[in-house]
């Protein structure tokens, strides 16, 4: 969005390794059965090498030949997003919603496991946080907020609790919406168990006033996710100070946010977006 080419980062030999011997086994698995299923790991495990292109390619192919997949859909649509496609975005993830309905919901398995080895989120969950997401990105708030009204009821856990509040209060804020921003806190509370999403549950007590901004800009630069955080943390720190009016301060944080490596991170493309914006607001 600013003109800026990204590419694929060097990786530590281990990690290299791994994701390159899940991608073998996840292309063997494809070319022995094409199925739906085989489809969707292909492409997942293409994304996680950030080969972006390729992993829309492969999951368009899949959904030629399985075009009722919600799942398909929900999976390309996150690339979309990775790609800045925001709009392609936002078709196939309103085509999900809509073929999902008739389903229960499903526990999506990890690509990535976390600590505990134990699936989060499900498939719904997924499509609704992901569509909202991409309203966001577009800066359309109000359709982002009747998503994340949607995504909140698939939130069964505190670390989904955590995702999707942190966004939907920024969503209210940026709307004006500054009562129902704060009516939203009162789901947080000091007893939540976070496995994955501390980042959030750090910018959400800093919305409480439990933390404060300074906090979350520091992180380890020694941390296996320093860049992540980063980015995470970093993004709703800038954009708390430019809905509380210092724009100067924000984007001297989005600009920070958007030197790290984590370009694939939410928190890196709202950044990028947010700078984006104001260039594009600047120029006419």
């Amino acid at each position: 969005m600013l003109g800026t080419t990204y590419f694929e980062p060097e990786r530590s030999q281990e990690v290299q390794h791994k994701l390159d011997s899940n991608l073998a086994v996840a292309k063997k698995n494809f070319q022995e059965d094409p199925s739906e299923e085989n489809y969707i790991w292909y492409g997942r495990r293409l994304g996680y090498l950030l080969r972006f292109n390729e992993a829309i390619e492969v999951l368009s192919e899949g959904i030629d030949k399985y075009p009722q997949s919600y799942k398909l859909l929900r999976h390309r649509g996150h690339r979309f997003i990775s790609m800045r496609l925001f709009d392609r975005a936002i078709d196939d993830l309103t085509k999900a919603s809509q073929l999902m309905t008739p389903h229960p919901p499903e526990v999506e398995p990890d690509g990535a496991p976390n600590k505990l080895n134990q699936p989060l989120s499900s498939t719904q969950f997924n499509i609704w946080y992901h569509l909202a997401l991409a309203h966001y990105l577009k800066g359309d708030f109000e359709k982002a907020e009747q998503a994340y009204i949607e995504c909140l009821k698939a939130s069964y856990n505190d670390d989904l609790l955590v995702a999707t509040i942190d966004w939907f209060y920024m969503t209210y804020k940026r709307e004006g919406k500054d009562e129902l921003a704060e009516s939203l806190l009162g789901n947080i509370t000091d007893q939540m168990t976070i496995i994955e999403n501390d980042s959030y549950y750090k910018r959400l007590q800093m919305y409480q006033g439990k933390l404060k901004p300074e906090d979350l800009l520091t992180v380890d630069p020694n941390a296996e996710d320093y860049d992540l955080s980063l980015a995470t943390q970093g993004y709703g720190v800038g954009n708390w100070y430019l809905y509380n009016g210092d724009t100067t301060k924000a984007v001297e944080i989005f600009e920070k946010v958007i030197s790290g490596k984590s370009f694939a991170s939410f928190g890196f493309i709202a950044a990028e977006a947010e700078l984006a914006r104001m260039k594009n607001n600047t120029e006419q």
